[in-house]
C-alpha cells in the first residue's frame, strides 16, 4: 500500500518560534503523523527570530534560486532545512531577506502590523507550493495552521486548481487564538489578482477592512474542513463554520488525536 502524505503549512513551530499552543501543535502533530505511518513535509517562514546557528539550518541549493514576482518585483526564494533528530523529521524554511529578516513574526514592537504582511503571505504561500512541486511530492492532505497560512487554501483551490500536485488533496484550516488588531494593506487585492487569483475568488476581501476576520473567512471558504486549534475560539466562529456547511472539528485537549481523527477519513 502506498504511504499516505500530509503537508503541514505552519506559521510557527516550536522550538524555532516561541512556545504557544499553535507552535506546539505544529511541532507535535507532524511527529504523531509519522508515528501513525504517514509521510510528512513541514514548512514555516524563516523569521529573523529563528536561531539558525543553534538549530543548524542550512540552505538547500537545489530548491533555492527561484524568483517569485509580486507587485512587478522579483523576490528570490531561498529554501533552508533543519532536522529534528528525535522525531525523524525535517522542517523546511521559506526565506527571503526582504521579507523575513526582521526579529518578529508579523508586527513591530508597538504592535503595528508590518506594511508588507500582504506580500509576505503571498510569498510564503507560493514559496511552499512551488517548493513542493520541485520536490515532486504529492500530498493527500494539506493542513494550514496560523493566520499567515490563510491564503494557502485560496491558492490551492484557485491559482493551482488544475495542478496535479494539489488538485486531489484535502485542505484543512485550523482556527487559532491569534487575532490581531491591525489591518492588511488594501493593495493586497491587486497583488492577489496578479498571482492568478480573480476578483470573484476574493470577493470576501472587497467588502471592507482586510483584517484577521476577513482572512479567516477566506481560509474557511476554500478549505474542505476546519479544526478548532484553540480552546478560546469565539463561539461565533463555530456558528459561522456550520453555516458554510464545512466539516468542523471542535477543540480537544488531545489535539494530536483530535486532528488525526479528521484525517483518517482520507488516508
Amino acid at each position: 500500500m502506498e504511504t499516505k502524505k500530509i503537508l503541514f503549512i505552519c506559521q510557527d513551530i516550536f522550538p524555532y518560534a516561541p512556545e504557544t499552543l499553535a507552535s506546539t501543535i505544529c511541532r507535535q502533530l507532524p511527529q504523531y503523523a509519522v508515528e501513525q505511518g504517514v509521510e510528512v513535509r513541514i514548512f514555516m517562514p524563516c523569521f529573523g527570530i529563528v536561531n539558525e546557528r543553534r538549530y543548524q539550518l542550512h540552505e538547500v541549493q537545489r530548491l533555492s534560486g527561484l524568483n517569485l514576482i509580486i507587485s512587478d518585483n522579483d523576490h528570490q526564494l531561498i529554501i533552508k532545512v533543519a532536522s529534528i533528530q528525535s522525531a525523524r523529521m525535517q522542517v523546511y524554511f521559506i526565506d527571503n531577506y526582504d521579507y523575513f529578516r526582521r526579529k518578529a513574526i508579523d508586527r513591530d514592537e508597538e504592535g503595528k502590523g508590518f506594511d508588507d504582511n500582504d506580500e509576505r503571505m503571498i510569498f510564503y504561500t507560493r514559496g511552499v507550493l512551488e517548493t513542493m512541486k520541485k520536490l515532486r511530492w504529492v500530498p493527500d492532505i494539506i493542513q494550514c495552521n496560523g493566520w499567515m497560512t490563510s491564503l494557502a487554501p485560496l491558492f490551492i483551490r484557485r491559482a493551482y486548481r488544475t495542478d496535479p500536485f494539489f488538485k486531489d488533496a484535502k485542505v484543512f484550516y485550523s482556527i487559532n487564538d491569534d487575532n490581531f488588531e491591525f489591518s492588511i494593506n488594501k493593495s493586497f487585492e491587486e497583488k492577489l489578482v496578479q498571482s492568478k487569483i480573480t476578483d470573484t475568488d476574493i470577493k470576501l476581501l472587497t467588502s471592507g477592512t482586510i483584517n484577521w476576520e476577513a482572512m479567516t473567512k477566506l481560509a474557511i471558504e476554500y478549505s474542505d474542513g476546519v479544526i478548532q486549534g484553540s480552546p478560546n475560539m469565539d463561539e461565533q466562529w463555530v456558528d459561522y463554520v456550520k453555516k458554510t456547511g464545512k466539516n468542523f472539528k471542535p477543540y480537544n485537549e488531545d489535539f494530536k488525536e483530535n486532528f488525526f481523527s479528521v484525517y483518517r477519513e482520507y488516508l
